[in-house]
């Protein structure tokens, strides 16, 4: 299965935008809030979290910073439709966003948004399972050398 991409906005015309736009080329799922997007996220294999920021009872730099424990390597891309400098700050500091978009989102362009960080999801992942097999290796080793002594 396709690895997921998370989108959280709380007007429901913008999530259904989003999926009619994206569910062809990738796995969509979406969320009207962040208390909905942790139970997606913790159901599913999610490579990106795209969220607006502006949402009643958790921002979207909010629910990103609370994800970034449960969801280290998920690639963060937040989407508004206001331009705030503060925000793009905390986004970066705080919630380690990758990328800072501006509704209303260009098809063609957050398309291509959403590869690159699916791509850097995926090598992500394969770098920690390349390190843990070398780990692996690296104690076998050990033991023979230990043997061989």
């Amino acid at each position: 299965m396709a690895v997921g991409v998370l989108y959280v906005d709380d007007e429901i015309n913008n999530l259904n935008s989003f999926k009619a736009a994206f569910r062809r080329d990738f796995n969509i799922y979406t969320a009207s809030s962040a208390a909905e997007g942790r139970r997606i996220l913790d159901a599913n294999e999610v490579g990106v979290i795209i969220t607006d920021q502006r949402m009643p009872v958790t921002t979207g730099i909010e629910f990103l910073e609370s994800v970034l424990h449960t969801n280290p390597d998920t690639i963060r891309i937040l989407l508004t439709g206001f331009s705030d400098i503060n925000a793009v700050i905390d986004a970066i500091n705080r919630g380690q966003v990758y990328k800072y978009l501006v509704k209303p989102w260009q098809n063609d362009e957050l398309r291509i948004h959403i590869q690159n960080a699916i791509e850097v999801y995926n090598l992500r992942k394969e770098n920690k399972e390349l390190t843990y097999k070398l780990q692996i290796a690296n104690m076998e080793l050990e033991t023979l050398a230990k043997a061989f002594r």
